[in-house]
């Protein structure tokens, strides 16, 4: 029986598994994205969450935790803290899992784990803008 057992444990001990989420969570702040196998990229959603709580949360608290998590690694901290607008406009589901087909060498489950993509208000107020006003061209010959 599973009772009360949390998380996968992925055949790595306790702390071989926290680097391994560590290096996930990076490469996931610094990429954007980034493709692993499914149940990889299932275990470190609920960190990418809690993370982006901390950027929304915007405090030095929140910066602290992050840093402790990310092992101190300031570009990654800073690169986290400069997606405020999407922790801002959600209270959660912050990342989304994308399935892929399977690995060809040994048949893995293989997945894509994103950001949200964040409703860029400005990108769409300049676009909106450029509809509306006329063309510049003009057809004098």
């Amino acid at each position: 029986m599973r009772n009360k057992i949390f998380g996968k444990k992925l055949a790595r001990n306790r702390k071989s598994r926290e680097a391994l989420f560590v290096s996930l969570v990076t490469n996931v702040i610094e990429h954007g994205e980034m493709t692993t196998t499914l149940t990889k990229a299932k275990a470190i959603q609920a960190e990418l969450d809690r993370l982006m709580l901390d950027v929304a949360q915007g405090d030095v608290a929140g910066r602290r935790h992050a840093a402790a998590f990310l092992r101190n690694n300031r570009a990654t901290v800073d690169k986290l803290f400069e997606l405020k607008d999407l922790a801002k406009s959600r209270k959660s589901g912050f990342s989304s899992i994308m399935r892929l087909p399977t690995r060809r060498g040994d048949n893995a489950e293989m997945a894509k784990i994103t950001w949200v993509a964040v409703a860029n208000t400005e990108t769409s107020e300049k676009n909106a803008k450029q509809e509306s006003e006329p063309s510049q061209t003009s057809s004098n010959a």
